[in-house]
């Protein structure tokens, strides 16, 4: 239960942060913003696990300053993600 709720905060964290930090409109809402820093979390952690270790180990980044970090930067790339499949494409 301790673990979810840290998911929970890092989530609102990292994900309040990157929506700060992305120009343009994200859109969503505090749920929305929740959701895309767990997934940024994981996807964060995941890829720094990659660089560091060498091989693909699906991990969260943990409730920590280098942790918060790695999981704004996954946030990030999640809303990039998110961008592209939602956009419209009418000229």
């Amino acid at each position: 239960m301790l673990n979810l709720i840290a998911w929970v905060i890092l989530g609102l964290l990292a994900g309040a942060i990157a929506k700060a930090l992305y120009p343009g409109n994200q859109g969503g809402g505090i749920l929305g913003t929740i959701i895309l820093g767990i997934i940024g979390s994981f996807l964060g952690g995941s890829v720094y696990s990659l660089l560091t270790t060498g091989s693909l180990q699906i991990t969260a980044a943990g409730l920590s300053i280098p942790g918060l970090i790695v999981a704004i930067i996954g946030a990030m790339i999640a809303i990039f993600i998110w961008g592209l499949m939602t956009r419209n494409t009418t000229v």
